[in-house]
This record gives C-alpha cells, structure tokens and sequence, in this order.
C-alpha cells in the first residue's frame, strides 16, 4: 500500500473517498485510522490460517489494506442503513471518486483466450489485474489498483494494444484469475498429453486407430480439475442446466440462467471425450457405450449443501451431447408464499392439499416451475404422522422425508403399474411425476377413491384444459367428477433486477397495441430494468411463478361430461373467482415485479 498520504489508495485518501461519498462518517474514519495497525495484524492472521502457504498466490491472498479492513468491519452505510458496506459499495464509491469506470465483470461474457492468453497467470495475480475485452484495437483491463501504471504499460508492451482500465473488486478479481486460467491450464494440459492427429467423424462413422481409444482417461487429473471448474463456475453464476455440445472442430459449454442459454467456454474437440468420460464417470453411467441415450446423477456439494445434478447423454453426429441438470435444494423447496401465488390463490391451493383424498393436478409446460411446486408442497405438509410416497421419472431430488420410487420399464416398473403396488406400502399422500396415459390416471383415481391425496402433472396450456385432457386420455367423466379437487396451471417469468429497477410511463393504449388489456385510458407507473452489472445488463434477475388456481366446484363438476365445453368451464371458473394467468401475469407487471415483454411472452397463448 503506498506511503504517501496523498496517493489515491493510501490509507487516507481511502477513508476520505469514503467520507465524501457519506458511506462512513468522518469520526468513524478517524477511528479505523486511529485502529488500522491493530486491525490489519487481526485480518492478516485470520487470512493466513485459510491459505495453502506453498501456493505461489498467498502472499497476494493475505495482503491486506484499508479496503480489506472497513469491509470486515461488517459497517452499515451511513445515509442508507438498509444496505452493508460490503467491498462493491466501497470499491463502486472509489471509482467515481478517481473518475474511472467501475466495472462488475460477468464471467460468462468473457472469452477464455483474452483472459488467459495476454498475460500470465503469476503476473495476472501479483499486479491483480484482468484482461477482459478487446474490441477495436484497445484491450480493457480490470484491476483493483487503476494507478499501478507500471504493470499497465508492461500489458500495453505485450499486447500491443492501447489499454483501458475499469475498477473491479480485488475478490472478483483473484476468483477470476484463478477460475480462468486453472481451467485453462487444466484443458491446455490435457490437450497436450493427446498429441496424436486425429480423425473425427463422431457417431457418424469410427476411425479405427490402434491407440487410445478414448482420447484421454476419465480420471487424468487435468481432466478432473477441469469438470470441477465447470461445476463450481455453473454454482457460481446460478445456472440450471449445463450444455456440453460438440461441434465440427470444437466442443461448446453453455449454461441455461434465468431460462436463458449463455455460451461460457469453447474446448479443443480432441478435449471433449475426456470431460464425457469424467461425467459419465462421476454419474456411473456406462463408458463403453455411445450409442444409445444413457441418463445417470452425480451429488455433489455447494456451500455445505448437498446438490443433485441430472446427467443426459445423447448421441449427435459430432459426439456425445451431455446436458446437466442442477437440481439445487434452494429452488426444488420453497416456502408456498415464496412461488408467487396472490393470497387468495395460496389460500385456495393449501385448501387443496390439506384434503385426505382426491386428486391434485398441477399444469403447464416443461420448464414451468411444476417440479418445484410439486416438492415445496409435499415438504409443506409433510410431518411424521404421514407418509408420503413419489413416483417419478426420474427422481430429481433426492429427499429423506418423502419415499420416492423411480420409474424403470425395462424392468415393469412404470407410472401405472406401481401405483397399484405402493396402495399396500400405506401411503397418505402420493405424488405421480406425470399423468401421461389412462393406466396412470386409472391408477391414480383408483388411489384417491380409496382414501389417499394424489398429486401430479399435466402438460396442459392452462387449468380448464386440463380436464378435457382426462377425458382425452380415456377417464370417465364420473370418475373425474369423484375425484378431482382443483387444478394449478402455471409459469415462470423472470424478475426485474432490484439493482437497476427504474419507474417509467407507458400509455395504456400503446399496451393495447401490443396486446395487454388493462381496462384504462390514462397513462400507467411501470417498472423495468436498465441493465446493470449484477444482472449481465439483461434487466431481469430471477424468476417467479405465475398461477392459475381453479377450485373443481359443484358448479364445474356438473358441466363434466363427455363433451366438455372448455369455453363454458373457464366462463364459470372466472364468475367463481379464478384469477387467469394473463390477469396475475398482469398484476405482476402493474406492481413492478415484470415487464410487460414478459407477461406476451408466457401468456402469449392467451392472447
């Protein structure tokens, strides 16, 4: 840390930055600079016990400066108490006050070659200095110390490129530099214990080669690391699904967040049968076979949380594509008032699942939150009085409160034939995984005829259309009529970034135009998001549920019949009280939870 009291990230200068910024008095100021000695020998312990003295970094790791101090002092901002002094605010803070921008790097909008080929590691963490754009001749660097103009010319020296710098967080630096270039290395390492030219024709066609016939070893260590960069990086960044696609010359890994596929890291193809070996590995499904589509689960851990991940391999004409499902207990189980549901709907759908018997159906699309619904509700009513029995294809989280069967028909066990035997394991509440042929519903009304609360899915558009399915599939409309005590349809729309939310006005009749029938003339208060670092600049951070919740009343019951009248079940539903997905779509958007783009795109069908 420089001496000079005037420097920028003198112990001072940074306190003063912060005083004018009024995130910390002028007497809390004095004080830590008055305590900043004791308190730096403090952190500076506490830092050595947490890191490998044998790395190169640790002497960068156990640093400390004025920074590291105020923000493990865990203070409030002083005009906003609401919110932590954490080491953004006081960084954000520092870079308006140098005038240099301040940048939250999104590790998924970076290329892995302009991180990790301008400049070398040990130089990356001794400088704390990242790399992470180049456009138009000029490369931008990221850094926590802007003034360190030495390291910055040796960058431009090397590069030969003109340099821009931005300030980021000395964590997010280091966190990068060792993500990025330990996956690098470990790819980079692999790549080249597999030297031999090869020809790739994927399933296409095998070129016989007498060496090596899976390109590298599942358990090389390289490979291994490079698997637990790309699940740590998913975990990091909140991801859903993990794509591992291979291409002509490459291999491609992208990552659903928020519902949307973001393209991370582009591997050396010769790489790519290696990291499918380690997966199908680590998820006990068959190495020798690549062919035929195969499915397995890895369990791993995340901040001291067991998480699932569900493992899909199918054969492409490049290869094996995997996809990964991370199955994260965070998401699977919820609170009920934490879906999304408005009072009313929360209190109509707990009266359903509090009844002894019947049927249950919760509806909509693959990738509607149906799945969470499903398990937040059975660890709502869960409690050891009862005993609850899943059947599921496959099981997507594995919970020791529930007895949960998955489904196998290549050895006779499916939806429907084992329905009729857990009727003898004494279940009080049975969740199916999907209602998806007449042995299954049969089975399954048979089961809420004798006593038991059934739950289950239905890949429906909306609640009324769920009943005409049943029908469909060959259910009598008496025995839907018997058993069937209401019906949840639903969707997910994604949130507007709290960081970034801004007020706007929009005239009704420009939302007419588009489609949204608000029932006003004058102009409305709605909400969007601008962009901002802690949302990759989309404006949307999150999702939430939208709900349909439709009670099966007398009224609905009486008009079940073999010619069901969708129309005049909904026109009913709606005189009862149901609230349609397009109305609670709307609600959402008008309290500033969505925008309006949101709310056509998941309800376009009810346009």
């Amino acid at each position: 840390m420089p001496q000079d009291a005037n420097h920028p990230l003198s112990d001072e200068s940074i306190c003063q930055v912060l005083v004018r910024q009024q995130l910390i008095s002028a007497h809390k100021a004095d004080e830590i600079l008055k305590r900043k000695t004791a308190l730096k020998k403090r952190l500076s312990k506490q830092r050595e016990k947490n890191v490998d003295p044998d790395l190169p970094s640790s002497r960068i790791e156990t640093l400390v400066t004025m920074i590291d101090v105020i923000h493990a002092l865990n203070l409030k901002q002083e005009t906003r108490p609401e919110l932590a002094l954490d080491e953004e605010a006081i960084f954000l803070a520092l870079a308006e006050g140098w005038k240099i921008p301040y940048k939250k790097v999104d590790p998924v909008k970076l290329d892995l070659n302009v991180v990790t080929t301008t400049i070398p590691r040990n130089f990356a963490i001794k400088h704390l200095v990242l790399p992470i754009a180049i456009s138009e001749g000029r490369l931008t660097v990221a850094t926590a110390n802007p003034f360190n103009t030495e390291a910055l010319e040796d960058i431009a020296r090397a590069s030969k490129l003109e340099v821009d710098t931005v300030v980021s967080t000395r964590t997010d630096i280091l966190k990068l530099i060792h993500e990025f270039f330990g996956f690098k290395h470990s790819i980079a390492a692999a790549e080249n214990q597999f030297n031999t030219p090869i020809v790739d024709l994927g399933n296409l066609e095998q070129y016989v080669r007498l060496k090596s016939v899976d390109e590298l070893p599942s358990n090389d260590s390289h490979i291994v690391n490079a698997v637990s960069h790309l699940f740590t990086y998913a975990f990091d960044q909140r991801a859903s699904d993990i794509h591992i696609e291979p291409k002509r010359d490459t291999s491609m890994v992208r990552m659903r967040i928020d519902g949307v596929l973001h393209t991370v890291h582009k591997i050396p193809k010769k790489v790519h049968p290696a990291i499918v070996s380690r997966i199908k590995n680590l998820s006990r499904i068959d190495m020798a076979e690549k062919r035929r589509p195969q499915d397995g689960r890895i369990k791993t851990e995340k901040e001291g949380v067991e998480v699932e991940i569900r493992v899909s391999m199918i054969p492409t004409a490049f290869g094996e594509k995997v996809v990964m499902r991370i199955m994260d207990p965070d998401i699977l189980f919820q609170d009920l008032d934490e879906l999304g549901f408005t009072p009313t709907d929360l209190i109509r759908f707990n009266q359903f699942v509090s009844m002894p018997n019947g049927i249950v159906l919760v509806c909509g699309p693959t990738g509607s939150g149906k799945s969470t619904t499903l398990y937040s509700t059975l660890r709502s009513i869960y409690t050891p009085e009862i005993n609850i029995t899943t059947i599921e294809d496959p099981i997507e989280m594995v919970h020791e409160d529930f007895n949960q069967i998955s489904v196998n028909p290549v050895v006779g066990v499916t939806f429907g034939s084992i329905l009729r035997n857990i009727l003898r394991q004494d279940p009080d509440v049975i969740m199916v995984g999907e209602m998806r042929d007449l042995e299954t519903a049969e089975n399954a009304i048979q089961a809420a005829l004798t006593g038991h609360l059934v739950l289950s899915t239905l890949h429906t558009n909306d609640a009324p259309a769920s009943i005409t399915r049943l029908i469909d599939i060959g259910v009598p409309p008496f025995l839907i009529q018997a058993t069937l005590r209401g019906i949840v349809s639903q969707r997910l729309v994604r949130k507007i970034c709290d960081h970034c939310k801004e007020a706007i006005q929009i005239d009704t009749a420009e939302l007419q135009q588009m489609g949204l029938q608000l029932g006003k003339s004058e102009t409305v208060t709605v909400y969007r998001g601008k962009g901002c670092q802690h949302c990759r600049g989309t404006g949307y951070k999150g999702r939430v549920g939208i709900h349909e919740v439709l009670p099966y009343t007398e009224s609905i019951r009486k008009l079940t019949t073999e010619v069901t009248d969708i129309s005049a079940i909904r026109e009913i539903a709606v005189e009862e009280g149901m609230v349609s997905l397009r109305e609670n779509a709307i609600n959402k958007f008008l309290t500033g939870v969505t925008t309006y783009q949101e709310v056509m795109r998941v309800t376009w069908e009810q346009s």
